[in-house]
């Protein structure tokens, strides 16, 4: 996941239109046949995996839009939502499941005490409005290094997180630090290894921070997915995909074997949610997006 300018570009390509139907008895029949395949794929989900997507990725829909949409494919939430949005999500029955809007930007981060002053005032007042709109989990990022080496960084977040974890405890709200590739996407993010965001897990100690394994950027940096997550599962809250190369579709254009990833989450026993974070390349987005979830849904 990122919030990068790549998330907040608009895409270019607008979801087709339906054709217009003249006839109300066609209209009737054509609504009819819609809602069954609706209910059928929604019914067709093995159910093992909690579905979500992320907002930026098809931001050429309203968020009305996307709800109703996202449901109809058997989602249960999206990624990615200020409280500006939540009141929408819950008109639709859906979750706010990972929250943003308390972060200043990926590369001003924890790491760094120069933005502990804003970032602390940030969370603090943004992790009892996660916890009263039913919502758990809360987006955050390391920052780049911009030469500090690992310790610093860790001294850094550890003193910076310990400010507000007792507020997100109280809370019930968990921190979520995402894992970004700092390769290609995010050059000089800090926390761009599983190994790196772990220790961070350790030394806070605490059940109200985890991680972002995010399999799109951590396939960039460190490969070897599927026992990166068996061996750290219990340091993860929230997965988010995509295909690699490129970050298109996780069809078989790209080199994750997405349904065996999922298996292995599935088999370490996790409850949370697995959230698509492609940038569709086709022209039918959404038909890209019930094509991962169904991908997915092992």
């Amino acid at each position: 996941m990122s919030l990068s300018l790549n998330r907040r570009n608009a895409l270019k390509n607008i979801i087709a239109g339906t054709a217009a139907i003249g006839v109300s008895s066609n209209l009737s029949t054509f609504a009819l046949d819609q809602s069954n395949s609706i209910i059928q794929h929604v019914s067709s989900l093995k159910g093992n995996i909690n579905h979500s997507v992320c907002r930026w990725c098809f931001d050429t829909l309203d968020m009305e839009t996307l709800c109703i949409e996202a449901k109809k494919i058997g989602i249960k939430g999206i990624d990615l939502v200020g409280p500006k949005d939540w009141p929408i999500l819950k008109k639709h029955g859906l979750e706010s499941t990972m929250c943003n809007g308390a972060e200043i930007n990926l590369v001003d981060g924890f790491n760094d005490e120069t933005f502990h002053q804003t970032l602390i005032k940030n969370y603090s007042n943004m992790i009892p409005l996660v916890a009263a709109a039913g919502y758990k989990n809360l987006i955050c990022f390391s920052g780049n290094r911009r030469g500090k080496d690992d310790e610093t960084g860790w001294n850094n977040c550890v003193k910076g997180l310990k400010q507000i974890l007792p507020l997100a405890e109280k809370h019930g709200v968990v921190l979520v630090m995402e894992l970004l590739n700092s390769k290609i996407n995010h050059k000089d993010y800090q926390c761009d290894k599983t190994a790196w965001g772990v220790e961070l897990c350790k030394r806070l100690g605490s059940e109200n921070f985890k991680l972002l394994y995010d399999i799109y950027h951590m396939q960039i940096d460190e490969g070897d997915v599927i026992h990166t997550i068996k061996e750290n599962h219990r340091y993860i809250a929230h997965y988010h995909t995509a295909g690699v190369p490129g970050r298109n579709e996780i069809d078989e254009n790209q080199e994750l074997n997405y349904p065996a990833i999922m298996r292995a989450i599935l088999g370490t026993g996790f409850k949370g949610f697995v959230a698509q974070e492609f940038i569709p390349k086709n022209a039918n987005k959404l038909a890209s997006l019930k094509q991962a979830i169904s991908i997915c849904d092992i």
